[in-house]
């Protein structure tokens, strides 16, 4: 059945249905979330397949190219739409290791069957939930009878084209073979807020995933009167030379979801006037130029999902779970892998570290801690060798805390000297090296030090992991790309750098001044889609051993104390020292020793990016929300927070603690200083 979109629209937020086909003269096509908000719509005019979405009747992406080109085919240009199908997702599904353990996905999906001019046919499909869009497409074998059952993807067409004045989140991209030892890409440069579209990225390389976007959209085009509003997609352009003051903010976040060794990793491209960002594959150089940018796939086969995450507040973007719903686990846990906090001397105490002694004191910092974990970082296999790990691992465990131990991935694609080498980038000597490990008792690995987006690179992401599920090793990334629906993937996989990190807060005192306004940025956008390793909650005063010189941390105490709450990872770093059990107040080791780093629930409260957050978190049946002014002026919030609706829970800030009994509808007056935090359980 044939509906214009205004009634589509009807039904489906009535009846929750899928939609179908418009009005042939338009050759358009349209797909509703569930509830109705969120809809896309998809036209062949003119031969070019194009797609564009609205929110509350509200434009977020104006027409959008999609299309691929391939060695098979070109499946750019001269298209038309061949057929449709279209269905109800309904899934379930459980997890351990990110932002919530039951997640129910319930999406509406459209899947065009499409035609080149040459009779070669492809498949475009869209998936829309109540806060996500995600499309991929679907290859087909070509030739007589299915008989070329190879290709490589050229390029992907792919573009998403906000509506003019969104302000952009963005991370740059960086070239092959730069930064510390031609270490780099990897995901670490600085993020620019609230930037105009036609901004140059830094590196004129485009951006990195995930990319946030603010649209500015005025009171009269907003959610509550468009909703009255809907009668075509084309009749919702938002009016954008409004003043600001009569402006709201809608919000978007772009990522990519389900990449494996069957494929590359992508990112964004600069943005081009009238098109928007596209999809960019690798730059040649990296991986030292080994490998193609290219992907090669085999026949029939699915490009990863590229997902857009859209909301009226950025309640959608901090709690998605798009980049799980989307992927399927790729092989079964071999083992009952275990979260946990871990101790690491490394971000203070640094390579001097790396000996026996001093990895003692900081697995009996965990003990009396009671955490799971000590992290043994670079140089452990010449400063400490191997039968001493072997006695060390011994001692670890008679102390109740297990051992990770850190890894070059090695290759030919850096220069970076650090051991061991060797270990993690061949078959042969990961199944030796992982024996041994399993031998010994040693729960995880930290490899680090990749070299960029290739497949090849993919390849070798997978392969760790694959391989270290045998031996029951946990893994975490360093040096690396952004984790892509991994999570559930690969069951083993606990978290990923890929963002500016805790080392840079010890080496910098920029960073260390930036600390704030960083760590209120990645709720929103690094860590809205993927587990992240940033690598420590900081507790000294001061950046060095003696915890007495080298420049300050900027952050009180509870202000990182909170951040354990709003960065997530199933294995979380709390990079206390060993001088801290003398210095830092009962109450804050005692909130540091009671630390969940598993949560079964997510919800945002306020917050901007790169400013504040409020955010809260459950596990099993108790909520802990978390606070954090990143600015440098005091703040003053009004919190209402349903989830303690009846429910005594202590207010913690910096050397103050506030019980409140059950109230019927909680709410709590905060006041935060500059760079301050706190903490409500």
């Amino acid at each position: 059945m044939r509906l214009r979109l205004s009634n589509m629209l009807r039904m489906a937020m009535a009846l929750f249905a899928v939609a179908s086909v418009t009005v042939s003269n338009a050759e358009e096509y349209n797909v509703v979330s569930p509830d109705g908000r969120i809809a896309v719509s998809i036209s062949d005019d003119g031969g070019m397949l194009r797609y564009e979405a609205c929110l509350d009747g509200v434009q977020m992406l104006q027409p959008s190219a999609l299309g691929l080109l391939t060695t098979v085919g070109d499946f750019g240009s001269g298209l038309h739409v061949v057929g449709e199908e279209s269905r109800s997702i309904s899934e379930t599904y459980t997890m351990r290791n990110t932002k919530a353990s039951h997640v129910y996905y319930c999406a509406n999906e459209l899947t065009l069957k499409v035609k080149n001019t040459a009779g070669q046919q492809f498949a475009v499909q869209f998936r829309v939930s109540n806060r996500d869009v995600a499309f991929r497409y679907l290859l087909e074998r070509q030739g007589k009878d299915g008989d070329t059952k190879r290709a490589r993807v050229l390029r992907e067409l792919s573009a998403f084209n906000p509506v003019g004045g969104t302000k952009t989140f963005l991370c740059p991209q960086i070239g092959p073979e730069t930064g510390w030892e031609q270490t780099k890409p990897s995901y670490e440069e600085d993020y620019l807020l609230d930037q105009d579209m036609n901004v140059r990225s830094q590196f004129g390389l485009g951006y990195t995933f995930p990319c946030l976007f603010r649209v500015a959209v005025s009171d009269k085009s907003s959610q509550g009167k468009a909703k009255k509003k809907h009668s075509s997609l084309n009749a919702q352009r938002s009016t954008l030379n409004a003043h600001p003051s009569t402006l709201n903010n809608y919000w978007m976040l772009i990522s990519e979801t389900g990449v494996t060794s069957q494929y590359c990793g992508s990112h964004l491209s600069d943005y081009t006037e009238g098109e928007g960002y596209a999809i960019a594959f690798p730059h040649e150089g990296e991986n030292n130029g080994i490998g193609s940018a290219s992907p090669s796939v085999a026949l029939p086969s699915a490009t990863p999902w590229r997902t857009i995450t859209m909301g009226s507040t950025l309640a959608p973007i901090v709690e998605t779970t798009v980049a799980y719903d989307l992927v399927s686990p790729l092989y079964q846990p071999g083992t009952a892998y275990k979260g946990g906090r871990y101790t690491w001397s490394w971000l203070v105490w640094q390579d001097e570290s790396i000996n026996y002694d001093d990895q003692v004191q900081f697995i009996d910092l965990a003990s009396k801690m009671g955490f799971e974990y000590t992290l043994v970082d670079n140089w452990w296999d010449e400063r400490i060798g191997r039968d001493r790990i072997a006695e060390l691992s011994s001692y670890a465990q008679s102390r109740g805390v297990s051992l990770m131990l850190w890894y070059n991935s090695n290759g030919s694609w850096n220069d970076a000297p650090q051991t061991p080498r060797n270990c993690m980038s061949t078959s042969v000597a990961r199944h030796r090296e992982m024996a041994w490990l399993k031998s010994i008792g040693v729960k995880g690995i930290k490899v680090d030090f990749f070299g960029g987006d290739k497949q090849q690179t993919m390849q070798l992401y997978e392969d760790i992991l694959a391989d270290a599920n045998l031996y029951g090793l946990q893994v975490i990334f360093h040096g690396c790309t952004l984790p892509r629906g991994w999570e559930r993937m690969y069951p083993n996989f606990v978290a990923s750098e890929a963002v500016l990190a805790s080392e840079n807060v010890f080496f910098d005192p920029r960073h260390a001044n930036n600390e704030g306004k960083e760590l209120t940025l990645h709720p929103f956008i690094r860590n809205a889609v993927a587990s992240m390793d940033w690598g420590g909650v900081i507790m000294n005063k001061y950046l060095s051993r003696d915890n007495k010189s080298r420049h300050r941390r900027a952050t009180s105490d509870m202000f990182e104390i909170a951040t354990a709450i709003t960065n997530q990872s199933e294995v979380n770093c709390i990079a206390m020292q060993p001088n801290n059990l003398d210095e830092l107040p009962a109450d804050e080791l005692q909130l540091l020793r009671d630390m969940p780093t598993q949560w079964d629930e997510t919800r945002f409260i306020d917050g901007y990016p790169g400013r504040y957050v409020v955010m809260a978190r459950r596990h099993a049946n108790r909520w802990y929300i978390a606070a954090l002014n990143g600015t440098g002026e005091p703040l003053s919030l009004d919190l209402t927070l349903p989830m303690l609706d009846g429910t005594a829970f202590t207010l913690y800030t910096d050397g103050n603690q506030k019980t409140y009994g059950a109230m019927k509808s909680a709410k709590v007056k905060l006041k935060l200083p500059a760079l301050a935090g706190a903490l409500i359980k």
